[in-house]
């Protein structure tokens, strides 16, 4: 299989991995790919369609002036995010943006996520808060915003809308989107409790996200998502 193909099929399958983990809000999230040797490109999926419906077919090939290089399908009018994202972030291969629940419900709390699990020691004091707007990114100026919030982190909170995440590989993304959102769940349930002051050492905490963010892990997780979503769906 070349790069490529390897590239739009890891796509495919990354739809169907947001849609069973629940990430899809009918047809409005949205995932994409840099297009291998050709960095000033990327592979996206289309506007109408859910995560789960993503084929060779629909996929589109964007530029990061987010014109459509190849493909008939609808664009997300979104897709300045991934464009400005790509356009200062040479580092980032794949991104993702989605509304899962818990991630939204817990941006609009105003808390510092916490480290009170693994994907918690992922992304605490790594969480940036997007709060310019609540409404669509449609256009550059916007886009550059998030990326800009962004920074060099691989995840943000966009304040009552969704999630940005990103990642080296769409692996990365993936896990990182799965983890962020149980993190922000396990907060919120904890959070129905009361949350007592305590927390692991910071070496601790540094040590575990080390451990749970190397390449490897990204991947392994990364393909039994896949496998699960595909028994799943009777693939």
């Amino acid at each position: 299989m070349t790069e490529i193909a390897k590239a739009r099929q890891e796509l495919i399958e990354s739809g169907l991995v947001l849609e069973h983990q629940g990430f899809g809000d009918m047809t409005r999230g949205h995932v994409s790919v840099r297009v291998p040797g050709t960095p000033e490109h990327y592979f996206m999926k289309p506007h109408s369609i859910g995560f789960d419906e993503i084929t060779e077919q629909n996929i589109l090939t964007i530029d990061l002036e987010s014109e459509i290089v190849a493909g008939t399908s609808r664009p997300h009018s979104e897709r300045y995010i991934h464009s400005e994202i790509f356009r200062v972030r040479p580092d980032v291969n794949a991104v993702i943006h989605c509304h899962p629940l818990h991630a939204i419900a817990f941006s609009a709390t105003g808390h510092l996520l916490r480290p009170l699990n693994q994907g918690g020691a992922m992304f605490s004091g790594h969480l940036p808060v997007f709060t310019e707007t609540m409404d669509l990114i449609r256009n550059k100026a916007q886009g550059a915003a998030v990326a800009k919030c962004l920074g060099a982190e691989n995840a943000v909170l966009m304040r009552s809308h969704g999630v940005v995440i990103c990642g080296g590989s769409l692996a990365e993304a993936v896990v990182n989107c799965v983890m962020l959102e149980e993190a922000c769940r396990i907060q919120l349930l904890a959070s129905n409790i009361g949350l007592d002051g305590f927390e692991f050492p910071q070496e601790d905490v540094l040590a575990l996200r080390h451990k749970v963010t190397r390449p490897d892990q990204f991947q392994v997780n990364f393909d039994y998502l896949v496998r699960k979503a595909k028994r799943a769906y009777g693939l």
